[in-house]
Parts: C-alpha cells; structure tokens; sequence
C-alpha cells in the first residue's frame, strides 16, 4: 500500500504518522506538501491533525483551500 502523508507548515503530526506507515508498517510513505496537486499513486492519504500555530487559527478552513486536499477530495471520489 503506498501512503501519501499531507504535509502543512506548522502541522506538527505528520513526521510521527510517517514514521509509523514507513517504519513500523513497512509501507512506501511519501510526504506530500500542501501546495502540490499530485499525489502521485498513492493508495492511502493521510491528513495529521494538530498544528503548532493552534487550533484558534482555524487550520482546518484555511487548509480546505490548498491544492493537495483537493487533490485528496477528488482521490476519495473516485476522480483522481
């Protein structure tokens, strides 16, 4: 299974989700960065919660707009 870990600036979870599916799970892990749109051929896409600047700063609404989690969107329908 090859897993795709978006990576946001101030996003504090994604090392410790890669280090799971990569090292522990053996699985291929590539980060993704938040402004690529191409997730590449990933089966599994995963999103880390939790962010440095806090959670006051809505991370989540400002992330909606960001070209991988479209890309993730489209990957979950079917689209991608």
């Amino acid at each position: 299974m090859n897993v795709g870990v978006i990576v946001f600036p101030g996003s504090n979870c994604d090392r410790d989700v890669a280090y799971v599916t990569r090292d522990l799970l053996h699985q291929p892990t590539r980060m993704i960065w938040h402004e690529d749109s191409d997730l590449g051929a990933v089966d599994l896409v995963v999103v880390p919660g939790g962010f440095s600047y806090g959670d006051y700063l809505r991370c989540g609404a400002i992330a909606q707009f960001s070209p991988a989690l479209r890309a993730t969107v489209a990957h979950a329908n079917g689209v991608a």
